[in-house]
């Protein structure tokens, strides 16, 4: 049991734990997990995963204050049985993947998300609400709670489904935050059997531990405030330089 004592993985933990915090707070809340991509760089993936789950779960019980009772209890009622589906699933590949196969997988699932967020970005046409489609539902939760149990990344996945739907603002916000929350305190389980919260990597998240309020008020405040093009721009330029970096470890 040791404390990781190499300053450039703080230099990358840190920041990315606060741009958690910020979207876990209801702003720019697509923006995806940085944490995990940035401190892969300086750590194998699997272990950067550990690290991330208890500090995300401490993010989880600050926004579930800030989001309780706003989130569609449609939504939920479809996305949390395919979550648990897709917890079960991430257990049994996350198995079967070498510390480079999870960084390969990391850094092409961040890739395929800042992908789809261009194509967005570049659609000139609004399409209307989508319609509420449970089958759809469950997929992409299913999917969520996969890419989530390898590299906390379900971001993207859920995103496919939920943004097209158009929910207000405060609803979309709190209905992610529920959802990974549920997740998040679920995959503790597979985690402690896979010894991905020793000794090293729990004392390593309890000194990251006090990021996880900080970031999370910042991302409340901002999200009645400011617009998140900015934020957004800078974090899919991160993104994209992590995703590149990680998808050349995982294939050299």
């Amino acid at each position: 049991m040791s404390l990781i004592a190499d300053p450039w993985f703080y230099a990358l933990a840190v920041p990315g734990f606060l741009i958690n915090g910020i979207s876990k707070g209801g702003f720019a809340s697509g923006a995806g997990n940085v944490a995990v991509p940035l401190m892969s760089m300086a750590v194998p993936a699997p272990q950067a995963a550990g690290i991330a789950l208890p500090v995300l779960c401490a993010m989880d019980v600050s926004g579930l204050r800030a989001w309780w009772g706003q989130w569609s209890l449609r939504e939920m009622r479809v996305l949390l049985p395919g979550g648990v589906l897709g917890i079960v699933l991430g257990t049994a590949a996350f198995n079967l993947l070498t510390a480079r196969g999870v960084s390969l997988a990391l850094g092409v699932i961040t890739l395929l998300f800042l992908g789809r967020s261009l194509w967005l970005a570049m659609r000139r046409d609004t399409p209307p609400p989508a319609p509420p489609d449970p089958a759809k539902g469950f997929l992409w939760a299913t999917a969520s709670g996969l890419t989530s149990t390898v590299a906390h990344a379900g971001g993207p996945p859920l995103a496919v489904y939920l943004y097209p739907l158009r929910l207000d603002r405060r609803m979309l916000a709190a209905t992610t935050t529920v959802f990974f929350g549920v997740m998040n305190y679920l995959k503790l389980i597979p985690y402690a059997g896979m010894g991905l919260l020793d000794g090293t990597n729990l004392l390593t998240s309890l000194v990251l531990l006090p990021l996880a309020p900080i970031g999370v008020q910042i991302g409340i405040r901002l999200h009645h405030r400011i617009s998140d093009r900015v934020f957004y721009n800078a974090i899919y330029a991160l993104l994209l330089v992590t995703g590149i970096k990680l998808v050349w470890d995982g294939l050299a």
